[in-house]
């Protein structure tokens, strides 16, 4: 969270303060004053709740853009990670054949270049 946002949200009265708050009556009932005074209080109250819900409302407006934002950017790199994938996957099977093909080679073309080599002797055919 940024500083802006880490304000501090202090309240003066809850709903029970606000219910169980008894006036002191003068001879032609409330004292005006002292209700004024915690009807200014209880406005102060509603202004920090407004203030507050409007500092939590642009806050979530903000992460659920951001939100949507790592969503679009999470389907770009899954997208181009599948289409890498394959080629990668296929230049490994290549690799691999490769090399069979090549230890193939050295292993069974020295057996056939022996048996060619055998086949080839006069006394091998029986001539001697």
């Amino acid at each position: 969270m940024d500083s802006e946002n880490e304000q501090q949200f202090s309240v003066q009265y809850g709903p029970k303060d606000i219910l169980n708050k008894q006036f002191k009556t003068k001879m032609r009932g409330y004292d005006p004053d002292e209700v004024d005074e915690y009807l200014d209080s209880i406005i102060k109250d509603y202004e920090a709740y407004t203030a507050e819900i409007d500092r939590l409302n642009e806050e979530h407006a903000r992460l659920v853009s951001r939100v949507d934002e790592l969503n679009k950017q999470l389907t770009v790199a899954k997208g181009t990670a599948s289409t890498a994938a394959p080629t990668s996957t296929a230049a490994t099977n290549y690799d691999i054949l490769k090399r069979l093909s090549n230890l193939e080679r050295h292993v069974f073309g020295s057996k056939l270049a022996g048996d060619n080599s055998a086949a080839s002797d006069p006394r091998e055919r029986g001539q001697y």
